[in-house]
Parts: structure tokens; C-alpha cells; sequence
């Protein structure tokens, strides 16, 4: 239910090999800035230009004069980081992608498709292809006590090994504005999460979040 492969259709991203060596998405976190670096380091010379010292982006990317990227980062094609947006660092943004306004995005992976548009945080996460933050929506990725996060499903309790993990969204997972995803939560494919909602554990694959202890099936 929350393996990488339960997850995420790995042909939508540059990182499918680097995924592919892990059972579970919080696995690549620790490493990804090292990957990261690697990855745009292949990819100049292509068409991916280095736009400054490790930071790399398709010459068809859309990136507002405004917008704040720090090292390291890849932006791929067609994608827009829009007015206001901040990328921290340790950041792969696949193709199409939109980050907008106020948006920060710090040691995440964004598939393909993947959109945090407005006022999002995305921290310690991985957002599968196509899945989409709702305006207001942000990834929770300290726990309060500073303590290691674990990921909660049903009966199931496994920890990370991490105090910083955020979550992480199947393919074509939507949540709803002004919702926060509480660290090691996990949204399934093609699952919908109600706004305003605060999400612990995790929420199977086509299913509606709608609160705490209330989630039911698509039809």
C-alpha cells in the first residue's frame, strides 16, 4: 500500500533508477541531494543548461525572474516555477510541473505532471505524476517532539529512521485546499483528500478522505 512501486509509475521521473533501489519512498531522502547533483551534471550539456553552480533546468522551462532556486535542483521541461516560488534545494522537479506563488519546495521529488500551485510547502516528500496540491495545502515533515516519524497503516507501525519526513502521493492524488499532511502520511493512487482536512497514517489507493477515521471508496 505504501512501497514505491504501490506508489508511483516510475517510467514519470528521472529518479526511476534511483527509486527503484529502495522498497519505500522515505529511503531516498537521506541521499537525494547527492543524487541530485549527479543526475545535472549528466544532464548539461543536453538540453539542460546549468543556469548557475548546481542548479540545472530545460531550456523549455518557464522560471519567474522573482522566483528563488537553491542548490542543488533540476527543473524539467515544459515545467513553471511561477512568482514568489522558493526551491531550497535538493529538489528534482519533473516535466510539466507547476510551482507557484509562495510555494516552497525543499528535499522532494516532483513526477511528472505534479503540481503545488499555490502557497504549498512540500518538504521531505515525494508527489507522484500528476498529483496536485490544492491552494494552502503543505506537508507537516517534524513531528512536534523532534521525535523519529513513523508511517502508520492499519495495524501496521513502520519507522523511518528519520526525524524529518513529510509525505508522500500516489499518482493522480488531489488534496483539498488548506489540508495538512501530518509527517509520514501517505495518500494512494487516484485517492482524493477533502480540504481542510488533517491527514495522519495512511489512505488507500482510490479511496476519499474525508476525516479522521472516515474514509471510503471511490464509485
Amino acid at each position: 500500500m505504501y512501497g514505491i512501486t504501490d506508489l508511483f509509475d516510475l517510467s514519470h521521473t528521472q529518479a526511476k533508477e534511483y527509486l527503484a533501489q529502495y522498497v519505500y519512498p522515505w529511503q531516498a531522502l537521506p541521499t537525494l541531494k547527492e543524487f541530485i547533483i549527479a543526475l545535472g551534471e549528466r544532464l548539461e550539456g543536453t538540453e539542460y543548461v546549468r543556469l548557475r553552480d548546481g542548479v540545472w533546468a530545460h531550456k523549455s522551462a518557464r522560471i519567474a525572474p522573482t522566483a528563488q532556486i537553491n542548490a542543488p535542483c533540476v527543473i524539467g521541461a515544459e515545467t513553471e516555477i511561477r512568482h514568489g516560488a522558493l526551491i531550497r534545494g535538493s529538489a528534482l522537479v519533473g516535466e510539466g510541473c507547476v510551482v507557484g506563488n509562495s510555494t516552497e519546495i525543499k528535499n522532494a521529488i516532483l513526477f511528472d505532471g505534479a503540481q503545488a500551485p499555490h502557497y504549498n510547502y512540500v518538504g521531505d516528500s515525494v508527489l507522484g505524476y500528476k498529483a496536485h496540491m490544492g491552494a494552502g495545502a503543505i506537508t507537516s515533515n517534524v513531528k512536534a517532539e523532534k521525535s523519529c516519524v513513523y508511517v502508520q497503516g492499519g495495524d501496521k507501525s513502520i519507522a523511518t529512521g528519520l526525524k524529518k519526513v513529510g509525505a508522500f502521493l500516489g499518482d493522480f492524488a488531489e488534496v483539498g485546499c488548506n489540508s495538512v499532511l501530518n509527517p509520514g502520511a501517505v495518500i494512494g493512487k487516484n485517492s482524493n483528500v477533502y480540504p481542510l482536512s488533517c491527514v495522519r497514517g495512511v489512505v488507500p489507493p482510490d479511496s476519499i478522505y474525508k476525516k479522521q477515521n472516515v474514509i471510503v471508496d471511490k464509485r
